[in-house]
């Protein structure tokens, strides 16, 4: 076991019914055009190179919008898309991010991951070279965090408080949307 490695996932105990809530929606396990522009959206808001909208299940994050450049995209150990040439769509839940974003059901601002040691031994900073995290929960009309809108930078940002109420705003619109469509897709049932 290597010590550094301090990723520290944090427990879950609204993942069963996040995971049953995703599936009656029908969302976290395919790519949506929709979610995709509204990473690329995210993306040039806030001028980085990745953003997305990641849906969080029990043992994988799923980003079912995703914005990264052709030249370095995402990958991980744990991430079984990594060698098919397809841009990656999910991560282990133990990498990353947005599972703290979601158990704490806050926006999460890192503005030089490096600072903190829970995230250190994280595949996304030490090998894809992550150094700054902006992720805000889209919680539904249930209570429920389904899962993030995030964004993230190779250079460390001071996100400072515009950054935070972008990402906000940008979670609760997307959270409408998803309530919107619900709303549809029952109606046409």
């Amino acid at each position: 076991m290597r010590l550094s490695r301090l990723l520290l996932t944090p427990q879950d105990v609204d993942a069963p019914e996040r995971v049953r809530r995703l599936r009656r929606l029908g969302l976290g396990e395919r790519a949506e055009p929709e979610f995709d522009a509204f990473a690329d959206r995210l993306a040039g808001l806030a001028e980085v190179p990745y953003a997305m909208v990641t849906f969080v299940q029990e043992h994988r994050q799923y980003f079912a919008g995703l914005h990264q450049p052709d030249d370095r995209p995402l990958t991980a150990p744990a991430d079984p898309d990594g060698e098919s040439g397809e841009p990656a769509r999910h991560l282990g839940r133990e990498y990353g991010f947005c599972p703290h974003v979601v158990v704490r059901r806050k926006a999460l601002v890192l503005e030089d991951v490096r600072d903190y040691s829970r995230f250190a031994g994280n595949p996304l900073v030490d090998e894809a070279g992550v150094r700054s995290y902006l992720g805000a929960p889209l919680m539904d009309g249930t209570g429920i965090a389904l899962g993030t809108v995030c964004a993230l930078d190779v250079r460390p940002r001071p996100w400072g408080r515009a950054g935070l109420d972008t990402i906000k705003s940008l979670a609760a619109e997307l959270a409408e949307r998803i309530t919107v469509r619900e709303r549809g897709d029952a109606e046409r049932a």
